[in-house]
């Protein structure tokens, strides 16, 4: 493995996973389906989107992280 990453299509772009700074969990802990951490299911740009999408995915337990917010600092 190594070197880039190859898109199928010249006309999309590589995506920098830098750029996402928001990730949707559907928390399946919530409602006891799950023991192990929840991974993050989807990652978005925009924190609106990020929320919208967890919203009609999970409506009752999804919660979206910020990726970029500082250790400790709870908004």
């Amino acid at each position: 493995m190594g070197g880039s990453l190859e898109i199928p299509d010249r006309r999309l772009a590589v995506p920098d996973p830098a750029t996402y700074r928001f990730a949707v969990f559907c928390c399946s802990f919530k409602i006891d389906l799950g023991s192990t951490p929840d991974h993050a299911l989807a990652l978005f740009v925009d924190q609106a989107m990020a929320e919208r999408y967890g919203a009609w995915m999970w409506p009752s337990t999804f919660e979206v992280v910020d990726l970029l917010r500082k250790k400790g600092n709870v908004q």
